[in-house]
């Protein structure tokens, strides 16, 4: 059943109370620990056509670039095994974000690749099947809107590139950008704490990276591999049907119709505190997952520190995911091994990854 009158419901739940990184958990999801687990979310990666223009996207956003990690073109063997792809030359910017939240930083990867051949994925829409948004809380997101429209750095796909309020409040901004690659960014406002809703607390957003997002086509069958094999927990009901104009307005979008699934995540560089991960269904956007490689421009990946990643990447094959890596797992230089696979919905890219034992 389609309601627009559930927009309390879901205005509430999946635009402002859903991006706590504190929210409470509904299920738990336990594996023993022969088995492996996941840690946390840590991290987004994004593969784009022009590195320095999107450092400098990321920075107009409220990003640092880490000078640490180098940002030179090399062959790097490791990402060429990870990636299912050689002969290539890339270089990354590693670029953050404070979490006040937690007091960790939130890392957004940044990679450009050169030597191959390579789909530009730049032009999808905010519900195509597997695309990813994260979302990020900013002291004033009117400020900051208009400081990205000025510097030409706004790529707004909102009604009228504005920012949304829901109904019938003033407070609250939010709306989706993208960066120059097409990934999409949520913008919103940080809040204080508010009263709880049927006993769900409302806790404060504070400034940085509260969720991550992926468009499904089919929410049970992607809770199967997020919720039951990487073990996040339900923070709410899964929402019914809803559409309407504010849910239109925020994404650029005319008719749609979706419903939400909320889990959250220990955050990987503070456990504890939660990230939530967002899945989002469109009931009447269903079409087959344009094929596309990590390698292609406009294409994301998330990733999952684990600990036992052998026997949890065992168990993920065995759910129905897919191994990127063509040799298998891949050890970095400082010890830390990692293995990308695809999820068995809409093969979305999830890097996991384990660090060397002190």
């Amino acid at each position: 059943m389609v309601t627009r009158n559930a927009s309390r419901f879901a205005v509430v739940i999946a635009f402002i109370s859903g991006f706590s990184l504190s929210a409470p958990a509904l299920s738990q999801n336990a594996p023993a620990p022969a088995q492996g687990k996941v840690v946390g979310l840590a991290f987004v990666g994004r593969t784009v056509g022009d590195l320095d223009r999107s450092v400098a996207y990321y920075e107009a956003i409220g990003f640092k670039q880490d000078p640490a990690a180098n940002s030179d073109w090399r062959r790097d063997e490791v990402v060429e095994g990870l990636y299912g792809a050689s002969g290539f030359t890339t270089r990354m910017a590693k670029m953050y974000v404070d979490n006040k939240a937690s007091g960790a930083r939130f890392v957004v990867y940044l990679r450009q690749l050169k030597g191959l051949k390579q789909k530009n994925m730049s032009n999808h829409t905010a519900w195509e099947p597997g695309a990813t948004h994260f979302g990020i809380a900013v002291p004033d997101a009117r400020a900051l809107w208009g400081q990205l429209q000025a510097s030409g750095h706004l790529r707004a796909r909102s009604w009228g590139g504005k920012l949304i309020f829901p109904p019938g409040q003033t407070q609250g901004a939010l709306a989706y950008a993208t960066d120059p690659d097409g990934l999409d960014v949520e913008i919103f406002d940080q809040r204080p704490a508010l009263p709880p809703i049927d006993g769900r607390p409302r806790p404060a957003l504070l400034p940085g990276v509260s969720h991550v997002g992926v468009v499904t086509l089919d929410i049970a069958k992607a809770r199967g591999f997020y919720e039951g094999l990487l073990g996040g927990q339900a923070t709410s009901k899964e929402s019914p049907w809803v559409q309407g104009d504010f849910y239109d307005s925020a994404t650029g979008g005319h008719g749609n119709i979706l419903r939400f699934c909320f889990l959250s995540f220990p955050e990987a560089a503070a456990p504890a505190s939660r990230l939530n991960f967002e899945l989002v269904e469109y009931q009447n956007r269903k079409k087959p997952v344009e094929p596309h490689n990590i390698t292609d421009i406009g294409v994301a990946y998330v990733g999952f520190e684990v600990q036992g990643l052998d026997a949890f990447l065992a168990r993920a094959i065995a759910a129905g995911a897919k191994p990127v890596s063509t040799s298998g797992i891949m050890t970095m230089r400082s010890g830390t091994r990692e293995i990308m696979v695809r999820d068995p919905d809409v093969g979305g890219f999830v890097l996991l990854y384990e660090h060397p034992k002190k």
